[in-house]
């Protein structure tokens, strides 16, 4: 039997550890395959601007400069890191910077990356504006820094407080893009009471800009929403849409995820301790939320609602464009799954908070539109309290740890809410706040 043989040769550069420079190795390829093995220490990020260049390999790069991302990739399309496991130097991992940092990119590949102790107010993966682009396989492993959340350059807010702060996989003003079969896990800083006396979490303190506090600062001296980011924050209402969404694993986060988008679908995600479990607002419109489990939460396993930035349409008036609606309208909540309610690392912070593990919103400001057409059919919000605890080693029967399974806004509501084959075990005061269909 006689057989044919094609053989494929691709350009490549294989750069090990030995090599003197490994910008000069990524500069060389650019626009070509660069495979690297071994570790290598840096300074300064690694830049990638030429279109088509493959980083892929084995290799450590442990960026020893805490102002500097490890990354970044610039206006170019087809741009695919593979492999690599990114990390800070010992001592200096409290950073300003990302691992990688994508903007202005079409088509970008992030898969099977390992990233270590990027602590970062900033996304550690962090993309703007890279259209039709996918991160898949990653795991980011303690992403989260004590510091500041500083709100005083809005006049809605006002303040700034002490912090746990950091995000891990952040996204902005991007169309078409995959956040698939990740892991975001923080294994170092915890919610718990002795964090939050350690560092003085909430407590108000100077900020970059002189200002008043805002109609939507709190009272007093002291900011309860002091876990701040989120394992996947996928965001910029009006200009981020097309988002899938599916088969994450998170667990503590502060929010595990956000979305601020359009014509998305969130699905098939485990999100295990946080005190928000998944957040849909500021004008999210046509977004599927289904097949997800959520468990451990301490404040809502789901909020929707409007949120500052949504609004009408507006005709052009003064020196203002015209600009097109931006609603929360027409979505799904379909067979999610939330239990363990109540018994995160941040209980104490909200016990007493009047909320449901399903919440939903009107606006933060009067003039948001409110609400209206989702549909919320087949999930369940089950008390594992019921099932008993061990409370110093001996089972007990204690109540529900939330007040509603639902919670409906009121004055205003939203409208056009459809429930349906829903199971929703009572709350402290029973399944809603408001009489809602089984």
């Amino acid at each position: 039997m006689r057989y044919s043989v094609l053989l494929l040769c691709v350009s490549a550069f294989i750069a090990t550890a030995q090599d003197a420079d490994v910008h000069a190795l990524v500069a060389a390829g650019a626009g070509k395959v660069v495979a690297l093995e071994g570790e290598y220490r840096i300074d300064k990020p690694i830049f990638i601007t030429a279109d088509n260049t493959a980083i892929h390999g084995h290799a450590t790069i442990i960026q020893t400069n805490p102002d500097a991302d490890i990354f970044r990739v610039e206006n170019a399309k087809g741009v695919r890191i593979e492999g690599l496991t990114l990390t800070r130097d010992e001592g200096k991992q409290d950073s300003t910077g990302s691992a990688v940092r994508a903007e202005g990119c079409t088509r970008l590949e992030l898969s099977n990356l390992h990233i270590r102790d990027n602590w970062s107010q900033q996304g550690t993966i962090y993309i703007i504006k890279c259209e039709s682009s996918v991160v898949r396989d990653c795991e980011i492993l303690n992403y989260k820094r004590i510091g500041v959340d500083d709100r005083t350059a809005s006049e809605l807010y006002g303040y700034a407080f002490r912090a746990i702060d950091g995000t891990g996989i952040q996204v902005n003003e991007t169309r078409g893009l995959q956040v698939v079969n990740n892991r975001v896990l923080e294994e170092r800083l915890f919610a718990t009471k002795e964090t939050k006396e350690k560092y003085q979490l909430g407590s108000f303190c100077e900020g970059k800009n002189p200002t008043k506090k805002g109609k939507l600062a709190p009272g007093g001296d002291y900011a309860n929403n002091w876990h701040q980011g989120s394992a996947i924050t996928v965001s910029s209402p009006e200009s981020t849409n097309h988002v899938l969404i599916s088969g994450n694993l998170i667990r503590n986060a502060a929010q595990g995820i956000d979305m601020h988008l359009d014509n998305a679908t969130c699905s098939n995600n485990i999100i295990d301790h946080a005190f928000i479990g998944l957040k849909c607002m500021h004008g999210a419109r046509n977004v599927i939320i289904a097949n997800n489990t959520v468990t451990h939460m301490d404040l809502w396993g789901l909020v929707m609602l409007p949120g500052t930035l949504a609004h009408p349409a507006e005709a052009a008036h003064d020196d203002k464009p015209a600009r097109s609606p931006n609603y929360t309208r027409g979505n799904i909540i379909a067979n999610n799954i939330f239990s363990d309610f109540g018994l995160g690392y941040e209980r104490y912070n909200w016990e007493g908070q009047k909320s449901g593990v399903i919440s939903l919103e009107s606006g933060q400001l009067a003039e948001n539109p409110v609400m209206t057409e989702v549909i919320i059919e087949g999930n369940v919000v089950y008390d594992s309290a019921a099932d008993g605890e061990l409370i110093d080693g001996q089972p007990q029967t204690v109540g529900p740890r939330y007040e509603w399974a639902v919670y409906i806004a009121q004055n205003p509501s939203p409208q056009g809410l459809i429930f349906r084959n829903n199971i929703f075990h009572p709350g402290k005061s029973g399944v809603a706040n408001v009489p809602i269909e089984p």
